[in-house]
């Protein structure tokens, strides 16, 4: 996967993905990133990426000229994605993780100051991606969640393919309990089913908790996942442990 990231600030990518996964992912080849400075595209020897918005206002808005020539300079593959990030996109969760990892390329461009001149969302093919209904002072932070998301679910970048098909979200759930050593602490004592060496209860288990975990915090999720097709476990669960509420 090739990422490529449009920003005033690439030392912030550089320096997060010079550490633990992504750092790993990028030394065995996996990924590449490659950060592209609007400023390097522009004229004046003030390197200006900004300007007031006509019309009047507060703040300065990133003009068009720099990011055009910065997007324009990236090297496209065939199967590749452009994305903004902005608190106007469409909120991001872990299904667009699984499509946007099937990528060969995914291209971000990094907002700051008030917003981006218009013509930069009408005069680039791209996708809108917001984190949330919140307001951060950068895309950085965007674009890093979305390359780490996206990152982890390539062959190879975990220590097992299949950890990032059971965390939270990958199967419409959220993750069952964690516990490690020791067996216990301060009175709290890890599940005799987790110790007991029975892979089929510990999964039976597992499954109920994910289920348990989701009701009482994310009903949302949990509405949605119940409105799809069951198995007949799924269902004896549900039946066991909620119907009786």
């Amino acid at each position: 996967m090739k990422y490529d990231i449009i920003t005033l600030f690439p030392e912030l990518i550089e320096q997060y993905c010079s550490h633990s996964i992504i750092n790993r992912a990028k030394n065995n080849n996996i990924i590449s990133i490659n950060t592209i400075n609007p400023r390097d595209f522009t004229n004046d020897k003030h390197r200006t990426v900004d300007d007031t918005p006509y019309g009047g206002g507060a703040g300065m808005v990133l003009m068009c000229e720099p990011i055009f020539a910065a997007h324009e300079s990236v090297q496209k593959l065939e199967n590749t994605l452009t994305i903004m990030l902005t608190p106007q996109g469409k909120p991001y969760n872990q299904q667009m993780a699984e499509n946007f990892s099937k990528k060969d390329q995914l291209i971000f461009i990094c907002g700051h100051y008030e917003g981006f001149d218009e013509r930069i969302r009408t005069g680039i093919d791209l996708m809108e991606i917001s984190l949330g209904d919140f307001v951060i002072t950068g895309g950085e932070l965007a674009a890093l969640a979305v390359i780490d998301s996206t990152a982890r679910l390539l062959p190879g970048v975990l220590g097992k393919d299949e950890s990032s098909t059971l965390d939270s979200f990958s199967q419409g759930l959220l993750e069952y309990p964690q516990y490690t050593r020791p067996a216990e602490f301060r009175g709290m004592k890890v599940p005799d089913v987790l110790m007991s060496g029975n892979h089929k209860q510990i999964d039976l288990w597992r499954k109920k908790q994910s289920l348990i975990r989701t009701r009482q915090r994310r009903p949302d999720l949990f509405e949605k996942y119940t409105r799809k097709t069951l198995s007949q476990e799924e269902k004896s669960m549900i039946k066991e442990y909620f119907d009786k509420e």
